[in-house]
């Protein structure tokens, strides 16, 4: 399996939104844990469509861009019980230093047009966590520094926003390393931001030194509509009607876990391990497995697969033709 089957499964047929900033709720989960709906941006003007190009599946998104590394790592919550959304995609992309975007190029962002720097996503593990090493954004007239971000809930819905910083620590960065963002102290405030002049709430992301690489840790915690499940759209439907995967038990795991799922039909199965940069570890295949419940065990130490996340998907061959999902497991250690 190539990396342009891989994970051909999470292109979205429809997008759905989220509730404006006017019409922001909370909900309380037990204990009395408060979550509330991130606000919905505009993904433009640089979004491509992340979806369609799985060379994107990285953690690290830098490339050849220089700058202060940033450390980002984004917790997806579900507001109707604040419970902890696994397995979804979350796409980011951001600016460099010098304020452009890859991909495309006019008059305000001349000549990069074919370039891929600093876009990439992840799946949300069993804390509902992805993290990106990406480096601090710059900015550009009109737009305070802020990176974008997309949720993919199911086919039927996804959930766009972007986040910003203080603005006090975010233009002591740029004081601290002249040589690197040469345009200087970011002239927006939130009010001159046209993306973010109606309030900033929940849109904060902390920024935090981080010794050991000389650069800054990020985090924010995003709630989306649902309840720590994923949504039903159009793909999932008709993959049920064909077979349905689980999640992994024990998860996290040490030495051995297992990975469940039910055949409607008879069909030949492939196992495909995937670590966080989207490279194939492993691969099992499974011919003529009959309808019904079924289980792939696994062997860390067979297998020699170091402590870290990964994505296992599978993909079923049967009488209706070819159908993938996926899941990420977490494997702890010995």
């Amino acid at each position: 399996m190539n990396r342009k089957s891989f994970f051909r499964t999470l292109g979205v047929v429809s997008a759905g939104a989220l509730l404006p900033k006017t019409a922001l709720k909370a909900a309380t989960a037990q204990g009395g844990v408060v979550c509330n709906l991130i606000p919905t941006e505009t993904a433009g003007p640089f979004p491509l469509d992340l979806s369609a190009n799985t060379f994107y599946f990285r953690k690290d998104v830098r490339e050849t861009q220089t700058g202060v590394q940033f450390d980002l790592k984004l917790k997806i919550l579900g507001l109707g019980n604040c419970g902890n959304m696994q397995n979804l995609r979350v796409n980011i992309w951001h600016c460099s230093r010098n304020g452009l975007y890859s991909g495309y190029s006019n008059g305000m962002n001349q000549g990069q047009a074919g370039l891929t720097y600093l876009r990439g996503y992840q799946i949300t593990d069993a804390n509902g966590e992805v993290e990106f090493t990406t480096v601090f954004p710059g900015w550009y007239n009109g737009r305070i520094a802020h990176i974008h971000f997309q949720v993919y809930v199911s086919s039927a819905y996804s959930a766009v926003s972007q986040l910003t910083f203080n603005i006090a620590e975010k233009n002591g960065i740029y004081a601290a390393n002249p040589t690197l963002y040469t345009q200087g102290a970011d002239p927006q405030t939130y009010s001159s931001d046209n993306i973010f002049s109606d309030g900033t709430a929940y849109q904060i992301c902390t920024l935090t030194p981080n010794a050991a690489t000389g650069g800054y840790n990020g985090y924010l915690e995003a709630t989306i509509q649902g309840n720590g499940t994923t949504g039903v759209g159009h793909i999932e439907k008709e993959n049920a009607k064909q077979f349905s995967l689980e999640q992994n038990y024990p998860n996290p795991f040490g030495a051995q876990t297992t990975i469940p799922f039910l055949l409607q039909y008879p069909a030949d199965v492939k196992l495909y391990i995937h670590d966080l940069q989207g490279k194939k570890v492993a691969e099992i295949t499974r011919p003529t497995l009959s309808a019904g419940r079924q289980q792939i065990h696994l062997n860390l130490s067979e297998m020699k697969l170091p402590t870290s996340n990964y994505v296992y998907q599978i993909e079923v061959k049967n009488q209706n033709g070819i159908y993938t999902e996926y899941k990420l497991m977490t494997a702890a250690g010995q």
